[in-house]
């Protein structure tokens, strides 16, 4: 709800598709500049602790956000900066939580928690931008901002009842800097990981970047208005939803590699017919499969990158992870931007889609003939190499 009440307040007070750009890369640039110093806290300090944090932070901020917008103070500025704090918490938030779900159901379950983490985040995808579209025509986008607030009061009494085994602090005379490097190390040399994470920065960075001109399409290409354009999220959510539980139902990872390039695949081929769309029904449908392939994909990348780390880096390894796949999303966000105000957002779209199923065709044409290569020498890691 909030993420689409600040995109539509944004647009509402600024009518520039450029502001929508600098929104975004407030709200992730902090991901690519911090993940390390998550991913270092994580790996050395109590990730339930780590995780409490963080979230008492991103209450507080929802609520500053709330009483701004419903006393009318609210400017530009305000919200970029807010999204800018915001961005500084999930920087923390996000290596640091995916690294505690192996403390929460133990790596045997680990692949179908990753999956059903996946389900239960896009699942709110689909009903929050619903809500917020009604809720934005009948009260104003600071209530969405309010309920934002009054959600995590939940989420921190289900961590502070969660009983676990108790801590070990790991000492370490390491720089954060330093330590993340080796996470960094550990994932280049890897051809699985390495691999997975290159096509996962392409999608995020060029393909993901098509929510930034859902307040465009929802208005001025579709006719819409905020109803149309929770309608379109949500659209995009059931598909990440029914992605994120078709993961989660696998018995077998084997062959993920070419699930990744299948998926990557059709969420460029989606975005390009998205593109084009002038249909509301065709915009949804499109979105749905793009939902439903990004989200998949993503939840693979994250399978092998946890099957495959050890445990002391585990957390650096996730900071990896979410500084490719999240920390490129604000300079995606800003190239966008500054290409749909030359082009206009359906040529935008069309370019972006481009590099995305140019990235794949390269991904399927190398990985594969690397993969080939591989399958004839003993594996360097202990766990089993991806198809």
């Amino acid at each position: 709800m909030q993420t689409t009440a600040q995109q539509w307040l944004v647009y509402r007070l600024t009518g520039s598709v450029a502001m929508l750009g600098v929104f975004g890369f407030a709200n992730q640039v902090p991901m690519f500049f911090l993940a390390w110093m998550g991913g270092y806290v994580g790996d050395r300090y109590n990730r339930q602790h780590g995780v409490i944090v963080t979230q008492t932070c991103a209450m507080i901020l929802a609520f500053v956000l709330a009483a701004l917008t419903l006393t009318h103070l609210i400017q530009e500025w305000q919200l970029i900066f807010i999204a800018f704090l915001v961005g500084i918490v999930n920087a923390f938030d996000v290596p640091i939580r995916q690294a505690f779900f192996v403390q929460m159901v133990g790596k045997e379950d680990l692949p179908n928690a990753i999956a059903l983490n996946s389900s239960i985040f896009n699942g709110a995808r689909v009903v929050g931008p619903a809500i917020a579209g009604f809720a934005i025509m009948a009260f104003g986008e600071g209530w969405c901002f309010f309920l934002n607030g009054v959600s995590f009061i939940a989420v921190l009494i289900a961590l502070l009842m969660m009983r676990l085994q108790p801590f070990e602090k790991r000492p370490s005379a390491e720089s954060p800097l330093r330590s993340f490097v080796q996470g960094f190390r550990f994932a280049s040399s890897d051809i699985p990981i390495r691999s997975a994470l290159l096509l996962l920065c392409v999608l995020s960075m060029f393909g993901l970047q098509y929510s930034v001109f859902l307040p465009i399409y929802a208005q001025d290409i579709l006719r819409g208005g905020a109803k149309t354009l929770g309608l379109l999220m949500s659209a995009a959510g059931v598909g990440a939803v029914l992605g994120a539980l078709q993961f989660a139902a696998r018995t077998e990872y084997k062959g993920l590699a070419r699930w990744i390039a299948a998926t990557c695949t059709t969420s460029a081929i989606g975005l390009l017919i998205f593109s084009q769309a002038k249909s509301f029904w065709l915009c949804a449908l499109v979105l749905f499969a793009v939902g439903f392939a990004a989200t998949s994909q993503m939840a693979a990348t994250n399978t092998i990158i946890q099957e495959r780390a050890p445990d002391d880096m585990r957390s650096r390894l996730m900071a990896v992870y979410a500084t490719m796949f999240m920390g490129v999303q604000p300079i995606g966000a800003l190239l966008a931007g500054g290409i749909a105000k030359r082009l206009g957002a359906p040529n935008a779209l069309l370019l972006l889609g481009s590099v995305v199923l140019a990235g794949c065709i390269a991904f399927i044409a190398l990985v594969a003939v690397k993969m080939h290569e591989s399958s004839s020498t003993p594996a360097l890691i202990s766990p089993p190499p991806i198809e």
